[in-house]
């Protein structure tokens, strides 16, 4: 009895390392699309059969077919009695493509093992439930964490409706963003920016305000991913200041989203739709954050990279809106007492209410910076 318990043990352990095993490459699978499939979430899915690989497939583009589709085309009548792992939950639901839970059941895999619940409504423990009944065994929960890590904006903008927020800063060792001439160029190493423009692929949109336009006349692209799709480009601009001569009206790589305010001249505003820049007017004198993100939100725009000045941070840590914190910390020293840092506007009195962050990070990226990746207190825990 013992040795067949024992026995029982070691086939569970061994069944449970290759189910991290065959998640974690579905997980890759997710993460190798990662960004180009908004708003709908980045899956990828695995089918196993005697222990061998026999499809693979990834979620590549909004309105085209689910991982799982594409995993169980490659395999094909190898997937009757296999198991298949993937990153979220299959849908069970008729949108622009059919219900995943239904090719499942019609290729007759046996298993399927989820990393991680669907929060949509749609969802939401449908697709388990009618895998259960149809006598698929289910497994749920492996490298959870992992796989919500993977989709973190798609979770918050499904609860909130709102765009889930990840501010970048590039600063030397003590707090400067530029110099007290205003020189910036650069604080961080050609690795960090290659991961900055990685990070802008990933996003749906990045933001930054006018200053950072009039000063660096940025392209706000990601340069090395030409390929791929590009992130809108949203600069909030109290009184278009913005001259036509910016790099960003300039080209047609992405759109360019202006936000605004009553103060705003009304024949540049004409100027610029004419041009086929999106103009949105807050009918107030200053431009508030959530209005900005709620109107991104409706637009369904599910992630924003700020990229920003000392302003423009400042405001989005005032209105406690912000979901991950990306700091490059350069080791270098410039000083000043004028010389911008960070985090600008009013800041917070006293050090007891200073915000923390969870889940905190710290890589070395090259011999000249580190890379600090958080969470604010007041968000949710990716495993909420």
């Amino acid at each position: 009895m013992r040795k067949e318990q024992e026995q029982e043990r070691r086939e569970s352990k061994n069944q449970v390392l290759l189910d991290q095993s065959f998640m974690k490459m579905a997980i890759q699978l997710a993460e190798g699309a990662r960004g180009q499939t908004s708003p709908n979430p980045t899956v990828g899915a695995v089918v196993v059969k005697n222990g061998t690989i026999v499809g693979l497939g990834a979620h590549l583009r909004a309105g085209e077919s689910h991982a799982e589709i594409h995993a169980l085309q490659m395999a094909g009548e190898k997937a009757k009695g296999a198991t298949v792992y993937v990153t979220l939950e299959p849908c069970s639901h008729y949108g622009k493509t059919p219900p995943c839970v239904q090719a499942l059941l019609e290729a007759e895999v046996t298993r399927v093992v989820i990393a991680t619940l669907d929060c949509n409504p749609l969802v939401a423990g449908k697709g388990l439930t009618l895998l259960k009944q149809a006598g698929v065994e289910v497994v749920v929960g492996v490298l959870e964490r992992e796989a919500r890590q993977c989709n973190e904006p798609f979770f918050h903008y499904v609860k909130t409706r709102m765009p889930f927020v990840t501010l970048k800063t590039a600063s030397t060792l003590d707090g400067k963003v530029a110099t007290t001439t205003g020189n910036s160029k650069w604080i961080t190493s050609d690795i960090a920016r290659r991961e900055v423009h990685e990070e802008r692929a990933k996003s749906d949109a990045i933001l930054v305000g006018i200053n950072t336009v009039i000063k660096d006349d940025p392209s706000l692209t990601a340069r090395m991913y030409e390929n791929g799709k590009q992130p809108i480009r949203v600069v909030l601009d109290q009184t278009l200041r913005i001259p036509e001569t910016a790099a960003i009206l300039n080209d047609a790589t992405s759109p360019v989203w202006i936000f605004t305010t009553r103060r705003a001249s009304l024949e540049k505003a004409d100027v610029l739709r004419a041009n086929g820049i999106r103009i949105t007017v807050q009918q107030e004198d200053q431009l508030t954050i959530p209005f900005v993100l709620q109107t991104l939100g409706e637009a369904e725009i599910v992630s924003v990279l700020v990229e920003g000045g000392s302003r423009i941070s400042g405001a989005f840590l005032e209105a406690k809106a912000i979901q991950k914190v990306i700091a490059y910390v350069a080791f270098t020293l410039v000083g000043g007492e004028q010389a911008p840092v960070a985090y600008g506007g009013i800041g917070i009195p006293f050090m007891k209410d200073a915000i923390k962050l969870r889940d905190v990070a710290v890589e070395t990226v090259s011999e000249q910076e580190l890379r600090i990746t958080g969470y604010p207190l007041w968000t949710d825990h990716i495993n909420s």
